[in-house]
């Protein structure tokens, strides 16, 4: 059982006992990115578009730009896929004249159904038999190019996948689970311990955290990051419980963050009472979020006082991991950042 002061570094109470995402509850990300491009240049090489017409091939793929992940959450796969893709291709019309041209993809998304796709198709030439081409081009090609798209959402979601769903606990045997992205390669059980801090009299030593942050944002983005309810789901990656007016609670990372707001000022200010659940019951810190916007950046200063001295250390390194480097992730603000002891 982990004790309030050991600094366990997780703010995500977790059950893992084979060191493995048991149930499925927790969690876990596998980055498809560079799977997703070899994929995806596989795909495109040397494909035939088929015509009465014209010999026309796509040759290869000359810019994939983008990301993709396949997360497991609760035992459910979520996916997400965004890609900038032009294509290479060449044609050849049976009454003679060679011609070439490249196809835009600039929103291939899980949020974009593939039907609905904007597929742009150009040509190098501009006369009668590059028309001609470009035209067989556009009510051959993009079928084909459809397909080869399927194909890959299809490999995404089943090839790359595969594994990522695990048995439930009663289900584990012995040295038949592999590891995902949990992190972590022990049993620990963190359930919290009911203190004694609510003994009359107690007095818990505190210290003061200092953190600096500059986030490539504005100000007004950066507050509603910490403030709107979807945008405070998408970086701590559950559900959220939040009321961002003067009183209202907020309980983050299924209930292991609580707190309330104690002041609001839209792109200018937060202040919370908020506590970690392993801390002594009852015992709360406050945090102060001062957001000052820059001519090229956003700066944020946070002020925690009333951190129990045990867990100064894990707790700056918790704001890093769970706030800051997944807002980062989330939403690009680029952050860099200093802690100031």
């Amino acid at each position: 059982m982990a004790k309030w002061g050991e600094g366990d570094p997780r703010w995500i109470v977790e059950e893992r006992p084979d060191a493995t995402n048991v149930n499925n509850w927790h969690w876990t990300e596998r980055n498809a990115s560079p799977w997703s491009q070899e994929r995806i240049k596989e795909l495109f090489k040397d494909v035939k578009v088929p015509s009465d017409e014209a010999d026309i091939l796509i040759t290869e793929v000359d810019k994939c730009e983008g990301e993709a992940s396949a997360n497991n959450r609760k035992g459910k796969l979520i996916f997400f896929y965004e890609w900038n893709l032009v294509l290479k291709w060449s044609g050849e019309l049976t009454e003679g004249g060679k011609y070439n041209g490249k196809i835009t993809i600039p929103n291939l998304s899980e949020e974009n159904d593939i039907s609905e796709l904007d597929i742009q198709i150009t040509i190098s030439e501009n006369d009668e038999g590059a028309h001609k081409l470009k035209e067989i081009m556009i009510q051959k090609g993009k079928d084909v190019i459809r397909d080869k798209l399927s194909q890959y959402v299809t490999s995404l979601k089943v090839e790359f996948s595969d594994g990522m769903i695990l048995p439930k606990k009663d289900e584990v045997k012995p040295n038949s689970i592999n590891n995902l992205t949990s992190g972590f390669n022990k049993k620990i059980n963190m359930v919290p311990v009911i203190s004694e801090s609510k003994q009359i009299g107690l007095k818990i030593e505190t210290s003061t955290i200092n953190i600096t942050q500059k986030f490539q944002c504005k100000a007004e983005e950066f507050y509603n990051a910490m403030t709107r309810i979807e945008m405070v789901t998408a970086f701590t990656r559950g559900p959220v419980k939040i009321d961002p007016v003067k009183g209202g609670k907020f309980e983050l990372f299924r209930g292991n963050i609580t707190g309330t707001f104690e002041e609001l000022i839209p792109g200018k200010k937060i202040v919370q009472s908020w506590r970690y659940k392993q801390w002594p019951e009852g015992h709360y810190s406050t945090v102060t979020i001062n957001i000052n916007e820059k001519s090229d950046h956003t700066e944020v200063e946070v002020i925690q006082t009333g951190v129990p001295k045990g867990e100064v250390d894990v707790t700056k390194a918790n704001w890093d991991r769970y706030y800051w480097d997944s807002m980062k992730a989330t939403f690009g603000f680029g952050a860099f950042f200093t802690f100031i002891n």
